[in-house]
Protein backbone atom coordinates (compact mmCIF):
# COMPACT_ATOMS: atom_id res chain seq x y z
CA UNK A 1 0.00 0.00 0.00
CA UNK A 2 2.96 2.55 1.00
CA UNK A 3 4.65 1.46 -2.14
CA UNK A 4 1.51 2.47 -4.68
CA UNK A 5 0.59 6.11 -2.29
CA UNK A 6 4.58 6.84 -2.91
CA UNK A 7 4.07 6.18 -6.72
CA UNK A 8 0.49 8.33 -6.69
CA UNK A 9 2.74 11.22 -5.44
CA UNK A 10 5.76 10.81 -7.41
CA UNK A 11 3.20 11.18 -10.86
CA UNK A 12 1.29 13.97 -8.89
CA UNK A 13 4.24 15.68 -8.60
CA UNK A 14 5.27 15.63 -12.00
CA UNK A 15 2.11 16.59 -13.20
CA UNK A 16 2.44 19.83 -11.03
CA UNK A 17 5.59 20.33 -12.67
CA UNK A 18 4.31 20.11 -16.01
CA UNK A 19 1.51 22.57 -15.53
CA UNK A 20 1.93 25.65 -17.68
CA UNK A 21 1.47 28.73 -15.87
CA UNK A 22 0.19 32.02 -17.06
CA UNK A 23 2.19 34.35 -17.92
CA UNK A 24 1.08 36.76 -15.58
CA UNK A 25 1.20 34.31 -12.25
CA UNK A 26 5.11 33.29 -13.64
CA UNK A 27 7.54 34.89 -11.19
CA UNK A 28 10.10 36.80 -13.40
CA UNK A 29 13.61 34.89 -13.11
CA UNK A 30 15.91 37.42 -14.32
CA UNK A 31 17.24 39.62 -11.33
CA UNK A 32 15.85 42.49 -13.56
CA UNK A 33 12.74 41.12 -13.62
CA UNK A 34 12.27 40.93 -9.85
CA UNK A 35 14.18 44.10 -9.34
CA UNK A 36 10.91 45.64 -11.44
CA UNK A 37 8.95 43.42 -9.72
CA UNK A 38 9.95 44.65 -6.65
CA UNK A 39 9.97 48.99 -7.75
CA UNK A 40 6.67 47.77 -8.57
CA UNK A 41 5.30 46.93 -5.48
CA UNK A 42 6.96 49.68 -3.93
CA UNK A 43 5.58 51.70 -6.14
CA UNK A 44 1.99 50.60 -5.20
CA UNK A 45 2.51 50.99 -1.44
CA UNK A 46 3.14 54.33 -1.72
CA UNK A 47 0.09 55.22 -4.11
CA UNK A 48 -1.82 53.74 -1.39
CA UNK A 49 -0.24 55.77 1.44
CA UNK A 50 -0.20 59.06 -0.19
CA UNK A 51 -3.95 59.72 0.03
CA UNK A 52 -4.23 58.52 3.75
CA UNK A 53 -1.17 60.90 4.73
CA UNK A 54 -2.56 63.88 2.79
CA UNK A 55 -6.06 63.47 5.11
CA UNK A 56 -4.13 63.11 8.38
CA UNK A 57 -2.12 66.54 7.23
CA UNK A 58 -5.71 68.02 6.16
CA UNK A 59 -7.00 67.20 9.40
CA UNK A 60 -3.83 68.64 11.33
CA UNK A 61 -4.94 69.37 15.11
CA UNK A 62 -8.44 69.21 14.07
CA UNK A 63 -8.57 65.92 16.21
CA UNK A 64 -8.27 65.11 19.94
CA UNK A 65 -10.51 63.68 22.91
CA UNK A 66 -13.73 64.68 24.60
CA UNK A 67 -12.14 66.44 26.97
CA UNK A 68 -10.13 68.56 24.31
CA UNK A 69 -13.37 68.83 22.24
CA UNK A 70 -14.31 72.46 21.25
CA UNK A 71 -18.14 73.51 22.16
CA UNK A 72 -20.68 72.96 19.27
CA UNK A 73 -24.20 72.88 18.73
CA UNK A 74 -23.89 69.21 16.99
CA UNK A 75 -22.35 65.72 17.69
CA UNK A 76 -22.53 63.63 14.02
CA UNK A 77 -21.81 59.93 15.15
CA UNK A 78 -20.63 57.75 12.52
CA UNK A 79 -22.34 54.26 12.12
CA UNK A 80 -19.93 50.85 12.52
CA UNK A 81 -22.31 47.98 12.12
CA UNK A 82 -24.85 45.91 13.80
CA UNK A 83 -25.23 42.78 15.99
CA UNK A 84 -28.53 41.34 16.21
CA UNK A 85 -29.77 44.84 15.82
CA UNK A 86 -27.91 46.18 18.46
CA UNK A 87 -24.76 48.43 18.32
CA UNK A 88 -21.40 46.90 17.63
CA UNK A 89 -18.44 47.30 20.31
CA UNK A 90 -16.99 50.19 18.18
CA UNK A 91 -20.39 51.58 17.36
CA UNK A 92 -21.17 51.55 21.08
CA UNK A 93 -18.19 52.95 21.77
CA UNK A 94 -18.64 56.08 19.38
CA UNK A 95 -22.08 56.60 21.16
CA UNK A 96 -20.15 56.48 24.64
CA UNK A 97 -18.34 59.31 23.51
CA UNK A 98 -21.21 61.41 22.20
CA UNK A 99 -23.43 60.89 24.61
CA UNK A 100 -20.49 62.32 26.91
CA UNK A 101 -20.20 65.17 24.67
CA UNK A 102 -23.82 65.66 25.59
CA UNK A 103 -23.75 65.15 29.45
CA UNK A 104 -20.58 68.08 29.70
CA UNK A 105 -22.22 70.27 27.61
CA UNK A 106 -20.17 70.56 24.84
CA UNK A 107 -23.13 69.63 22.30
CA UNK A 108 -26.65 70.34 22.07
CA UNK A 109 -27.97 67.62 19.67
CA UNK A 110 -26.69 64.17 18.25
CA UNK A 111 -26.93 64.07 15.03
CA UNK A 112 -26.85 59.65 14.04
CA UNK A 113 -25.90 58.88 10.35
CA UNK A 114 -25.99 55.29 9.28
CA UNK A 115 -27.36 52.72 6.80
CA UNK A 116 -31.26 51.75 7.10
CA UNK A 117 -30.95 50.54 3.09
CA UNK A 118 -32.75 47.27 4.31
CA UNK A 119 -36.31 47.07 6.54
CA UNK A 120 -34.42 44.64 8.67
CA UNK A 121 -31.41 46.48 9.46
CA UNK A 122 -31.61 50.43 11.01
CA UNK A 123 -28.26 51.97 12.03
CA UNK A 124 -29.77 54.86 13.01
CA UNK A 125 -32.89 53.73 14.99
CA UNK A 126 -30.44 51.53 17.05
CA UNK A 127 -28.07 54.47 17.47
CA UNK A 128 -30.85 56.04 19.10
CA UNK A 129 -31.79 53.31 21.04
CA UNK A 130 -28.64 53.27 22.84
CA UNK A 131 -28.00 56.92 23.31
CA UNK A 132 -30.97 57.44 25.26
CA UNK A 133 -30.28 54.19 27.38
CA UNK A 134 -26.82 56.48 28.34
CA UNK A 135 -29.05 59.65 29.41
CA UNK A 136 -29.57 61.50 26.06
CA UNK A 137 -32.82 62.78 25.71
CA UNK A 138 -34.70 62.00 23.03
CA UNK A 139 -35.99 65.15 21.28
CA UNK A 140 -31.98 65.69 20.92
CA UNK A 141 -31.37 63.07 19.03
CA UNK A 142 -31.44 63.53 14.65
CA UNK A 143 -31.60 60.53 12.57
CA UNK A 144 -30.29 60.36 9.20
CA UNK A 145 -31.14 57.01 7.79
CA UNK A 146 -29.17 57.28 4.23
CA UNK A 147 -25.49 57.70 5.51
CA UNK A 148 -24.76 54.86 3.50
CA UNK A 149 -20.80 56.00 3.76
CA UNK A 150 -18.75 59.11 5.12
CA UNK A 151 -18.90 61.20 2.31
CA UNK A 152 -22.50 60.64 2.49
CA UNK A 153 -22.86 61.32 5.94
CA UNK A 154 -20.86 64.17 5.90
CA UNK A 155 -22.60 65.62 2.61
CA UNK A 156 -26.20 65.67 4.06
CA UNK A 157 -25.39 66.86 7.10
CA UNK A 158 -24.51 69.72 5.13
CA UNK A 159 -27.12 70.22 2.63
CA UNK A 160 -30.08 68.17 4.27
CA UNK A 161 -29.94 69.03 7.80
CA UNK A 162 -28.19 72.45 7.83
CA UNK A 163 -25.26 71.80 9.94
CA UNK A 164 -21.87 74.12 9.96
CA UNK A 165 -20.14 73.33 12.71
CA UNK A 166 -19.81 70.04 14.70
CA UNK A 167 -17.93 68.04 16.13
CA UNK A 168 -17.45 64.69 14.59
CA UNK A 169 -17.18 61.05 16.28
CA UNK A 170 -15.27 57.84 15.22
CA UNK A 171 -12.61 55.63 16.01
CA UNK A 172 -8.64 57.14 15.92
CA UNK A 173 -8.29 54.96 12.21
CA UNK A 174 -11.39 56.55 10.67
CA UNK A 175 -11.74 60.32 12.32
CA UNK A 176 -8.76 61.79 10.10
CA UNK A 177 -11.00 60.65 6.71
CA UNK A 178 -14.34 62.21 8.36
CA UNK A 179 -12.78 65.12 9.58
CA UNK A 180 -11.34 65.91 5.75
CA UNK A 181 -14.63 64.77 4.08
CA UNK A 182 -16.81 67.02 6.43
CA UNK A 183 -14.60 69.95 5.43
CA UNK A 184 -14.64 69.28 1.98
CA UNK A 185 -18.47 69.19 2.30
CA UNK A 186 -18.32 72.55 4.27
CA UNK A 187 -18.80 71.88 7.74
CA UNK A 188 -16.24 73.18 10.40
CA UNK A 189 -15.26 70.20 11.74
CA UNK A 190 -13.34 68.90 14.73
CA UNK A 191 -12.89 64.91 15.34
CA UNK A 192 -12.70 62.75 18.49
CA UNK A 193 -10.94 59.77 17.97
CA UNK A 194 -12.12 56.76 20.19
CA UNK A 195 -9.41 54.85 21.45
CA UNK A 196 -9.61 51.06 20.75
CA UNK A 197 -7.28 48.15 21.92
CA UNK A 198 -5.02 46.88 19.14
CA UNK A 199 -6.96 43.86 18.13
CA UNK A 200 -8.09 42.16 15.02
CA UNK A 201 -10.85 44.20 14.57
CA UNK A 202 -8.49 47.34 14.95
CA UNK A 203 -6.08 46.44 12.33
CA UNK A 204 -8.86 45.46 9.85
CA UNK A 205 -10.27 48.89 10.14
CA UNK A 206 -6.95 50.22 9.63
CA UNK A 207 -5.65 48.35 6.39
CA UNK A 208 -9.28 49.50 5.19
CA UNK A 209 -8.76 52.53 5.96
CA UNK A 210 -5.33 52.62 3.27
CA UNK A 211 -8.11 51.07 0.54
CA UNK A 212 -11.53 53.94 1.61
CA UNK A 213 -8.92 56.95 1.34
CA UNK A 214 -8.48 56.48 -2.48
CA UNK A 215 -12.13 57.06 -3.01
CA UNK A 216 -12.26 59.47 0.31
CA UNK A 217 -9.72 61.82 -1.70
CA UNK A 218 -11.35 61.60 -5.19
CA UNK A 219 -14.60 62.18 -3.35
CA UNK A 220 -13.00 65.46 -1.34
CA UNK A 221 -11.84 66.33 -5.32
CA UNK A 222 -14.85 65.79 -6.97
CA UNK A 223 -17.62 66.17 -4.57
CA UNK A 224 -19.69 64.37 -6.24
CA UNK A 225 -23.79 64.20 -5.07
CA UNK A 226 -24.81 61.31 -2.02
CA UNK A 227 -26.56 58.30 -3.39
CA UNK A 228 -29.75 59.39 -2.01
CA UNK A 229 -29.68 63.14 -1.60
CA UNK A 230 -33.81 64.29 -0.68
CA UNK A 231 -35.15 67.87 0.39
CA UNK A 232 -34.14 69.54 2.99
CA UNK A 233 -34.61 68.11 7.10
CA UNK A 234 -35.52 70.58 9.60
CA UNK A 235 -34.59 67.83 12.59
CA UNK A 236 -31.92 69.54 13.50
CA UNK A 237 -32.70 73.18 13.87
CA UNK A 238 -36.00 71.72 15.93
CA UNK A 239 -34.01 69.56 17.98
CA UNK A 240 -31.71 73.03 18.83
CA UNK A 241 -34.94 75.12 19.13
CA UNK A 242 -36.50 72.83 21.69
CA UNK A 243 -33.12 72.56 23.79
CA UNK A 244 -33.33 76.77 23.66
CA UNK A 245 -36.73 76.86 25.26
Amino acid sequence: MRGKSGERRKRLGRRLKEVRWPARLRPPRTRRGQRRLVQGLMVACVLALVPATWMRLEAGDRVGTTAEAPVREVAVVFGAGLWNGRPTPYLAHRLDAAAELYRTGKVKVVLVTGDNSRVEYDEPDAMRTYLTGRGVPDERIVSDYAGFDSWDSCVRAKKIFGVDRAVLVSQGFHIHRAVTLCRSAGIDAYGVGVDEPRDSVWYYGGVRELAASGKAALDALFRPDPRFLGPEEPGVAEALAAGAR
